[in-house]
């Protein structure tokens, strides 16, 4: 596989203002003071901002252990336990295969994350994250599936040291070529099918499809966006593009769903689509080629037709550690790919054709962003 691309020199760095550069040095002096730490945390005005900050610090240092605890109540079937009813310590031992100890330490570790609540003394059931998270297939198989991540980030420095085209836990689980069959393509397309549906309701909200008459859904694997869309727009005929292994399973599509089998960068787009839509493809791969799926996209839409890019980005307003920090480093692990801002992609879409670009709001930026490109 080829290195990354570097990042675009479309903004390229520069050194602040002065102003900048003098407050940002006073303020960290001023947070960085014991004496000022001491001070804040005992006056009421500042008492209440001075406990957040540093519970957020702690949140920091005791991440991974926070994570931990959620892979092991997922892991062990705790919070499809806790969704029955009431259980105890015995219960969720019986249950778990752990030692009752162990059981209350798992127990009591996710009553503290709100995965489990204590509804009575040594009897737990689903806290409000718990039930939340029980009841989503995708966010599930994303907790099972990090433990690839966790493996790749044991050591984050070796990591950021190695080079792009050594093979990691999460690259070797990704990475599939056109001659996958079996169980590689279908553990990818089953985790990215149970994995998108809240990208599919964000970007359904974001984007009035049924304006349309004809879409095609690139890279879309067993068609879960397809799906979501089919029954919200039932005049609209619906195509899917994706590897020959990966459609041949595709089951119960409507019937008025065309699959096409071709590969993004040695098969030319179908044509006759007045939209199409990139639902989580593009954050995958390097820069060089994102623009050759942009400029395969820009080729086969006829004027005026659309492409939809719905997929977590980078710098946006309330979700800047999920672009940054978590795609950032996971990205990175997979060796392709890597999160941008809306106007990166606005510039590689000039770049590849398109003249337009707009940026959708969505309700939930932390799932997906939405930016519609056309010409």
């Amino acid at each position: 596989m080829p290195d990354a691309m570097p990042f675009p020199d479309a903004t390229p760095a520069r050194s602040p203002p002065e102003w900048r550069r003098r407050w940002t040095m006073w303020r960290n002096r001023v947070l960085g003071s014991r004496t000022f730490q001491h001070w804040a945390a005992r006056l009421p005005v500042f008492a209440t901002v001075s406990r957040h900050r540093a519970a957020r610090a702690f949140d920091l240092v005791a991440g991974f252990c926070y994570s931990q605890v959620l892979m092991g109540a997922v892991q062990t079937g705790l919070l499809d336990l806790l969704a029955k009813g009431p259980c105890d310590a015995d219960a969720i031992a019986r249950s778990t295969g752990l030692s009752r100890d162990a059981a209350t330490r798992l127990a009591r570790a996710a009553a503290a994350l709100d995965l489990a609540e204590e509804v009575a003394p040594g009897c737990w059931m689903l806290g409000q994250q718990g039930a939340a998270l029980q009841s989503n297939a995708g966010a599930l198989a994303m907790v099972r599936h990090h433990t690839l991540l966790y493996a790749d980030l044991a050591d984050p420095i070796a990591l950021l040291r190695k080079d792009r085209s050594e093979p990691t836990a999460l690259s070797t689980f990704w990475h599939y070529a056109t001659e996958a069959e079996g169980e590689t393509a279908t553990r990818y397309s089953h985790l990215m099918a149970t994995s998108q549906e809240m990208v599919a309701r964000e970007a359904m909200a974001a984007y009035p499809f049924d304006r349309h008459r004809r879409l095609l859904d690139l890279g879309g694997g067993h068609g879960a966006f397809i799906k979501a869309l089919a029954p919200a727009c039932p005049a609209l005929e619906l195509g899917i593009f994706d590897l020959p292994p990966v459609l041949s399973g595709a089951a119960s599509l409507p019937a008025r769903v065309a699959l096409h089998p071709g590969d993004f960068f040695a098969t030319p787009f179908p044509q006759g689509y007045d939209c199409m839509t990139l639902v989580r493809i593009l954050h995958d791969h390097d820069d060089d080629r994102c623009m050759q799926i942009l400029r395969s996209a820009r080729e086969a839409l006829p004027p005026g037709g659309r492409l939809v890019i719905a997929e977590p980005m980078a710098g946006v307003r309330g979700a800047r550690a999920m672009g940054d920090a978590y795609f950032g480093l996971y990205l990175w692990a997979m060796n392709s790919g890597r999160p941008r801002t809306a106007s990166e992609y606005a510039a590689m879409a000039r770049e590849a054709g398109f003249t337009r670009s707009q940026s959708l709001r969505t309700a939930m930026p932390v799932i997906t962003s939405v930016i519609v490109c056309s010409y």
